[in-house]
């Protein structure tokens, strides 16, 4: 990685990378996707909640590419959250709010209608925290959206997603939904990131053309593909 390039390791992984220099260049490339998705909402600030903040990216791409934006990240760790203000600072008056809660709890604070955006970016030993991919987290995630909100999670999985099928079926009830998955995670070869967003969701959310690496999956297909239908 470059000098200029923060990275947080945990558990012999490297957690998040932020481009302390550039903090609109997102080192990951899934979270480029989620930042395709953030580019594509209207003009202007936004409101977003934060479930999981590791090293802080996204919210400080929101914060260097929509100015004024509210924000909030919920991230559980106070370790984490004491190391990266020690060594990789949020710029003053960035308009993000660090609250040390985890999304379950945290969420509940949260008041109705507040968010633009929910981006659910969490891990407990390599996984999302089962809790956080639960109907009933959906639940909350509706109740904190606004009328035209995006959720976007990202999840890891492997084929034939048997982590992720009953998240893709509550949140199918959000409205329309687009995923984004790594050809060899596609194909069973190894685990890999999921970004599922739905919601009010844009056209084209994770680019323009999309993105040759990435196959793309909507309507139908994630029904077909991933157990994503109406629940009764």
């Amino acid at each position: 990685m470059p000098s200029d390039v923060y990275v947080l390791e945990l558990d012999d992984m490297q957690q998040s990378a932020v481009d302390l220099g550039d903090p609109t260049r997102l080192v990951f490339d899934y979270m480029r996707r989620v930042g395709d998705v953030i580019d594509r909402l209207p003009p202007g600030p936004v409101r977003v909640l934060h479930v999981g903040g590791a090293a802080m990216t996204l919210p400080r791409y929101i914060q260097a590419t929509r100015p004024r934006s509210s924000q909030i990240v919920l991230e559980p760790s106070v370790e984490i959250i004491e190391r990266v203000r020690r060594e990789a600072p949020l710029p003053p008056r960035s308009g993000i709010k660090v609250r040390p809660v985890d999304g379950k709890s945290g969420i509940a604070d949260v008041r109705d209608g507040f968010a633009d955006m929910v981006i659910l970016d969490a891990f407990d030993g390599g996984h999302t925290p089962a809790e956080l991919t639960s109907a009933a987290f959906v639940e909350d995630v509706r109740r904190v959206l606004a009328p035209s909100g995006v959720f976007v999670a990202n999840l890891v999985d492997r084929a034939p997603f048997a982590r992720v099928r009953d998240f893709v079926a509550a949140a199918r009830d959000l409205g329309g939904m687009v995923i984004g998955v790594e050809p060899a995670t596609m194909k069973g070869r190894r685990p890999g990131n999921l970004i599922i967003a739905c919601g009010t969701v844009p056209s084209s959310p994770f680019g323009s053309p999309s993105p040759m690496e990435y196959r793309i999956f909507a309507d139908r297909a994630v029904t077909d593909s991933f157990g994503g239908g109406t629940r009764s």
